[in-house]
């Protein structure tokens, strides 16, 4: 036990220290109000709220707003036509900018129809712009050639139709989500191993999304606009040898108590991982197995040859072997255990309170007071839409509640 300890020790010694590249700026920040704009697949609130439930888990002091601006069947023309009282009425602080799938019409390459996409598009980045409203620009997911009728057709005009916004948001000093390159490597992927979409399927009908493309969307758009990968990050020491550890990043380590079977620690993380939900587990191949995004790790070093159980306050959720330790597992995929439940109920409450911002706007936002109306009680609509945010605000709180970490009881002991 002593001499693998003392090469682990020399290992560690052994790789030269590197300057670290600077992480990339992630678009989001906290207190931003975030406005979805977009079409059917935005107001479809799966990749929307997935997203919304990685920032809401990765910063819970985020103080952030949400709203979902997407209507059914829209373009980036008619997203111009009603940016200003459906996106800049609102105050935002940040925008995502996701039309294209309706505008290429599911057919051939129409220069035409690209024109006005592009100027509409640019025209909705502008007037973002000129209210000092930070721009993401997304490019649409990919068709899943294997559902759509004329999938291969029309993944090819989306390539071409979509082309001009690296460049517009490179011209305008914005930021750009390259989506339909990422999910159409991920569909191509998926075509050569699951031709039949039996058990990789992340759009119902090719475009539009179930939660397997929600996550795979929501994954392309974050990594794209670097999104950090790690929710926190832990390294203990199983035995009683005195060899340097690196520091705990985004979690404090406390009462480590070491046994010839084990050890156990109390672990108190900055943040939650992502729950990931059953129905997500076959995009995982096609998503870097979510490393690059949930990442949730923990190394446990010095532990004798052997297999090994890791439990979270008493509850089983993994078992790995003392070299799998050693090199550092990721416990962000975990689908039970007392972290998974309790970022669960996270996205519960995210659900219960997006049916809120529905109603809000469809029924309030949308809706065009007639003047009449405003002769009779001055200022309706403001006041309504006040009152509406009033009670989505408090449930948004109460989602901060839910995602303040807590103190968990690790156990790594032996498998019996």
């Amino acid at each position: 036990m002593r001499c693998r300890t003392l090469a682990l020790l020399a290992l560690f010694l052994a790789v030269p220290a590197q300057a670290e590249e600077p992480a990339k700026e992630f678009f989001f920040k906290p207190n931003d109000r975030i406005v979805f704009l977009g079409d059917s697949i935005t107001q479809q609130y799966q990749y929307s709220s997935y997203m919304e439930l990685y920032l809401t888990t990765r910063m819970p002091k985020g103080n952030f707003v949400f709203i979902n601006a997407g209507i059914g069947g829209d373009t980036a023309q008619g997203g111009a036509g009603r940016f200003q009282n459906d996106v800049l009425n609102e105050k935002p602080t940040a925008v995502t900018i996701n039309f294209g799938m309706n505008d290429a019409g599911y057919g051939k390459f129409d220069a035409a129809k690209n024109k006005v996409f592009v100027e509409k598009t640019k025209a909705m980045v502008e007037m973002a712009k000129k209210a000092n409203v930070r721009v993401a620009l997304c490019s649409p997911n990919a068709v899943d050639k294997r559902i759509m009728n004329n999938g291969k057709e029309y993944v090819e005009t989306q390539k071409q139709f979509y082309a001009p916004l690296k460049e517009l948001a490179a011209g305008q000093k914005i930021s750009f989500a390259d989506q339909f390159t990422l999910t159409r490597a991920a569909t191509d992927k998926m075509e050569t191993v699951d031709a039949g979409a039996k058990v990789a399927k992340p759009y119902y009908d090719g475009f539009h999304t179930a939660p397997p493309g929600g996550i795979l969307m929501a994954h392309a758009i974050l990594t794209e606009l670097n999104a950090p990968a790690i929710v926190s990050s832990a390294t203990v020491l199983a035995n009683n040898t005195k060899i340097a550890v690196p520091m705990p990043v985004g979690c404090t380590i406390s009462d480590v108590e070491k046994s010839e079977t084990g050890v156990t620690f109390t672990r108190l993380d900055d943040a939650l991982p992502l729950p990931v939900q059953k129905d997500w587990l076959p995009m995982l191949p096609y998503m870097n197995d979510l490393k690059d995004l949930n990442a949730y790790g923990l190394t446990v070093i010095g532990l004798k040859d052997g297999n090994y159980d890791v439990s979270i306050d008493g509850a089983k959720v993994s078992t790995a072997t003392a070299k799998e330790l050693a090199a550092g597992v990721n416990l962000g995929n975990l689908t039970t255990g007392p972290i998974f439940e309790q970022s669960n109920k996270v996205l519960v409450a995210i659900d219960a309170k997006n049916r809120m911002v529905i109603d809000r706007f469809f029924n309030v936002v949308r809706f065009n007071v007639p003047n009449w109306v405003e002769d009779v009680a001055p200022g309706v609509k403001t006041k309504e839409l006040a009152k509406r945010m009033e009670k989505i605000s408090a449930a948004q709180a109460e989602i901060y509640k839910l995602a303040t970490p807590k103190s968990h009881k690790f156990s790594v002991t032996s498998a019996k």
